[in-house]
């Protein structure tokens, strides 16, 4: 059975390295001495014809054996045995004329022990080939003993060391590639692997994911958006994309796709694709941009989440709560109406006079509250927004009438009101809003605060602000519900297990009026040490110095 057949059979590479160095050796060897016989014969400088057929001979015979044995299947000495012979047999040629100059042919067979056995080869090389160098010399009297004689040792020495130094410089170079090969292997490997585990994930998303290169080009595009774009194209066409009101259509350079394309980065845009009716979906875009070592723009990504059922949901929702509202607040007015018709009688009880104060009390907050949804749901529709009338206002008067205001109610609860922090300031606001925002702040303390407890009011000023602090010494909020503070409906746990009434959407709205005027409302608590608000608003109109 053949080499190759056994390579075939196992499936596995045969290493054929050994078997092209010995005979690329030999047979160079060879050609070489027959080249320098036929120069030697055609210049009539053979004296002893014999030997060189016979140095002739052995080395025909140990090329046939490189050619013939399969050097790769056997021990690596036996190939020694090869340049050995070689050894002898330039010996025999040099013997046919000792001035020809075949002594040089011994280079051939002292580099190749010297590159195929390191440095014991290299001894052995030098010691066969000057060995029997010297002993010919020493044999035959009819060689001189002239300079001459000592420049083919030292040659062979000097030419078979640097082919050891040679030998192993590349041997060490050759391990060091195929260890960063492996090495390489091993990354890319890593790298498949990641890949792959990449596009495995964005395609177990439900979000479509869109990678694009430098130039705009897509490189990248899970199965998701493959999906969606199958369900908004059933049919091959594509149909109009509209902006968030579902009203507006945009132009083919305003959609996200291209805007990302462009490098725009963007977060949650919604948009609707298709014409409004049925069967169009509504999308949550964003777009990133991707940056390299240097900082420069590589490409982007483009997320799309399908948002048609969160946008229902919230309509549906909004829409119920604008219509329990509208359906509540006529009939609330008419109670208010007739509960302050009654309390301006003088033939009442005292204790029904008071049983009829608690009821008109909870029929304003429950209007109130009303108020607020109302407020909420047409913002949400796109209808009439928080309109601001803002004017030259002191801000500490309205801070002591809404202090004023709320004594009666903290002194239920024997909390302490402390408005000294007030100080005279002057500032550009709508003083019915600011009073809205105000009277929730400093409400909320109170109605949050423990038993015999206290709130502090501030008011003070720096060149372009009005500051309001409103602090707190009651249960204080969690760090992990202290973010959510402002959202709407939101109401603390620890609020939602009591008898203490609430919509959730006062701290919403303050923030929106305040955010109205050009200011910004934040809160900072830790839970058992209280809750402090800070409003800061503009004491000047916008654009104008003072």
């Amino acid at each position: 059975m053949s080499i190759g057949t056994i390579s075939r059979w196992s499936g596995m590479p045969i290493d054929r390295t050994r078997q092209r160095t010995v005979t690329l050796n030999q047979l160079l060897l060879g050609v070489v001495a027959l080249m320098s016989a036929l120069i030697a014969f055609a210049m009539e400088a053979i004296t002893a014809v014999s030997f060189l057929l016979g140095g002739l001979l052995l080395i025909t015979v140990l090329t046939g054996a490189a050619i013939a044995v399969p050097w790769n299947r056997i021990h690596p000495l036996w190939s020694a045995l090869l340049p050995i012979g070689d050894i002898l047999a330039v010996a025999l040629m040099r013997e046919s004329n000792p001035s020809a100059g075949f002594a040089l042919l011994w280079i051939f067979p002292a580099m190749w022990i010297a590159a195929a056995f390191g440095l014991l080869g290299l001894v052995v090389a030098n010691v066969l080939t000057n060995g029997v160098y010297w002993l010919t010399i020493l044999i035959d009297p009819r060689q001189s003993m002239a300079p001459v004689v000592f420049l083919v040792p030292m040659t062979i020495i000097a030419i078979s060391t640097s082919t050891y130094i040679a030998t192993r410089r590349a041997t060490a170079q050759r391990a060091l590639l195929d260890t960063q090969a492996r090495l390489l292997a091993r990354a890319v490997e890593r790298a498949r692997r990641q890949e792959d585990t990449v596009t495995e994930v964005l395609d177990a998303v439900d979000f479509g994911v869109i990678r694009f290169g430098a130039d705009g080009d897509e490189s990248v595009r899970n199965e998701a958006h493959a999906r969606m774009q199958r369900m908004l194209a059933p049919d091959g066409r594509r149909r109009g994309v509209y902006a968030s009101d579902g009203i507006t259509e945009l132009a083919s350079d305003a959609i996200p796709l291209a805007r990302a394309r462009r490098g725009e980065i963007f977060d949650g845009d919604m948009v609707w694709h298709g014409e409004p009716g049925k069967g169009r979906r509504a999308f949550s875009v964003t777009s990133r941009a991707l940056e390299g070592r240097t900082g420069e723009r590589v490409g982007g990504i483009l997320v799309s989440r399908d948002v048609t059922d969160e946008v229902m949901a919230l309509r549906a929702r909004e829409d119920l709560v604008a219509s329990v509202s509208h359906e509540l607040r006529t009939p609330l007015t008419s109670i208010l109406g007739y509960l302050e018709l009654v309390l301006d009688g003088d033939d009442l009880s005292s204790s029904a006079r008071r049983g009829l104060e608690v009821a008109e009390r909870n029929a304003a907050r429950l209007l109130d509250i009303i108020a607020d949804l109302l407020v909420v749901s047409a913002d949400d529709h796109g209808g009439v927004r928080l309109s601001i009338k803002a004017e030259n206002a002191s801000v500490d008067g309205i801070v002591r009438a809404s202090v004023e205001a709320l004594v009666p109610r903290a002194a239920e609860r024997d909390i302490v009101l402390d408005a000294t922090g007030v100080e005279q300031v002057t500032a550009f606001v709508d003083p019915l809003r600011v009073r809205q925002v105000v009277d929730n702040v400093i409400g909320n303390a109170v109605k949050y605060n423990v038993e015999h407890g206290r709130v502090e009011i501030g008011v003070t000023t720096d060149a372009d602000h009005a500051w309001i602090v409103v602090r707190d010494h009651g249960h204080g909020i969690s760090a992990e519900e202290l973010p959510r503070l402002f959202e709407r409906f939101f109401r603390a746990d620890a609020v939602r297990n009591t008898s203490i009434h609430g919509s959730g959407l006062g701290l919403s709205i303050s923030r929106d009026i305040v955010r109205a005027h050009g200011g910004e409302i934040s809160v900072q608590s830790e839970l058992g040490r209280g809750t402090t608000f800070i409003i800061r608003l503009p004491i000047r109109e916008k654009g104008r110095n003072s």
